[in-house]
């Protein structure tokens, strides 16, 4: 039985997959700068007998690692870039970072990564031993947040060739991730402007900070002109300095657009860069715009996601001994009654009415005990994810797997604690488990690829796919 090889595999395998998570956990590296990272996972592979390209689509973290020939192709979708501030001890139920102001891995990217290793390395051993034809890659994807690689990646053409892909995200419960998510656009506004004594002669400078300050104002005021699911975040990267008796000559926010519609966005988007062009006019500064990144909204394949429920429902949930519970309970401790409502309005949503009687009756555990409810949903989960732009290219699927006590958020200190545990291996292994049998399943039976490709090729039909990052704009790193 397939399922029962793929879970003897990664059960065999266990100790290697989870010194591979910690190690990445350990050096914990930002956007387009995962040079270990990157090298940790496609070093791996090689060492299974993949097939590895390293610096794929001109990005210098990204890799591509194959096993086997011809059609079909199926890919597994691997991170493993971390986010800045958030280091954090492990195991440790209390804010305590191993380094100020470090990098941690707020969103278990060292987990997402690890178990597309593991997956891939079980087909493979699958294809081996059952001389299963077609072909099996794990694209290594650097700087999803707040990077979109797989989106450079996607207008590269790594994908075109693909006949679906596979990939998962951590959470605190079991499910599909089976929601639309937002398209988003960052770009960077520089303002110059002219120095000058704030005291002696402030007529003779032009304030560039003032430039930033009356374009988030403008920009606050939009909020209410624009689709209520729209999102507009910034960042001040430059305020000019830190003596407030010189005018700014230099600032720099940097704006995140997010809506449910790739279109929506960057009509949004225009405007917001309307209101920059007022601010400098206003102060008589010089406006500068910067498109750093963009993503697409994510697709879903209802076909290749009922191949990949199922298997969830299969190979079941983790168990936990007395000390992960007790570890979650002091975790769950730091958590407020709000991180707890939001955490249920999350799972709930991937269920329709079903999901929201089953998170009713959830009560307090700090484990899940049932895979929740599935449903075709239209509805949206309120972030972004480069998987859209695969989404757009290929049938693509993933789903959720349990790697930390209900409730937690995602990028806190609370997930970093739990990322190097024994609770985030568990789900780890899982969602490797379901990954490598959905993947088998698509190289086997051509019926359900069929059926995939067939209700993605009815929506592009009508929805033709556009790369939202132009060509000539390269990746930057958190730094630059």
């Amino acid at each position: 039985m397939m399922e029962a090889f793929i879970a003897e595999y990664i059960d065999r395998h266990q100790a290697r997959f989870s010194a591979l998570s910690d190690a990445i956990w350990d050096t914990p590296e930002t956007r387009f700068a995962e040079i270990r990272s990157s090298a940790l996972l496609a070093d791996a592979l090689a060492e299974e007998g993949f097939t590895v390209e390293r610096g794929v689509g001109g990005l210098d973290t990204a890799f591509i690692a194959s096993f086997g020939s011809g059609k079909p192709v199926i890919a597994i979708l691997g991170e493993f870039d971390a986010l800045a501030g958030l280091s954090q001890q492990a195991g440790c139920a209390r804010p305590q970072p191993l380094e100020a102001n470090g990098n941690g891995h707020g969103c278990g990217h060292n987990l997402l990564g690890t178990a597309g290793v593991a997956a891939a390395s079980a087909v493979k051993a699958w294809m081996q031993q059952h001389h299963t034809g077609g072909t099996v890659r794990f694209y290594g994807c650097p700087g999803e947040e707040g990077g979109s690689g797989k989106t450079f990646m996607v207008r590269e053409g790594l994908f075109d060739d693909v006949d679906a892909a596979v990939t998962w995200h951590p959470e605190g419960f079991s499910g599909m991730f089976n929601l639309r998510t937002l398209a988003n656009i960052q770009a960077a506004f520089s303002f110059k402007g002219i120095a000058a004594h704030a005291a002696n002669s402030p007529h003779l400078g032009r304030s560039a900070l003032d430039a930033v300050t009356l374009m988030n104002t403008g920009a606050n005021f939009l909020r209410e002109h624009i689709v209520q699911e729209a999102r507009l975040h910034y960042a001040v990267t430059n305020s000019g300095g830190v003596s407030p008796n010189v005018v700014q000559a230099d600032a720099e926010v940097l704006y995140l657009i997010r809506a449910p519609e790739l279109q929506q966005a960057q009509d949004i988007y225009q405007r917001v860069i309307n209101i920059a062009r007022g601010a400098a006019l206003m102060t008589d500064t010089t406006l500068t715009v910067r498109f750093d990144k963009a993503c697409s909204d994510y697709v879903p394949n209802r076909a290749l996601e009922a191949v990949m429920e199922r298997y969830l429902h299969q190979f079941g949930l983790p168990d936990y001994s007395d000390e992960e519970r007790a570890f979650a309970a002091e975790i769950r401790a730091t958590l407020t009654d709000d991180d707890l409502r939001n955490a249920r309005l999350n799972a709930a949503r991937t269920g329709g009415e079903a999901g929201q009687a089953w998170v009713e009756q959830l009560g307090d555990r700090l484990f899940m005990d049932q895979v929740a409810p599935y449903a075709v949903t239209r509805e949206l989960l309120y972030g972004s994810t480069d998987v859209g732009d695969v989404s757009w290219v290929t049938p693509t699927a993933q789903c959720f797997a349990p790697c930390f006590t209900f409730g937690t958020p995602l990028h806190t200190w609370q997930l970093v604690a739990q990322g190097r545990t024994s609770i985030g291996h568990k789900g780890m292994f899982l969602a490797g488990k379901v990954m490598a049998a959905t993947v088998v399943t698509l190289l086997q039976d051509p019926a359900a690829l069929a059926r995939c490709q067939a209700e993605f090729d009815r929506v592009r039909a009508s929805q033709p796919y556009h790369c939202p990052i132009p060509a000539g704009i390269t990746p930057t790193k958190l730094a630059e």
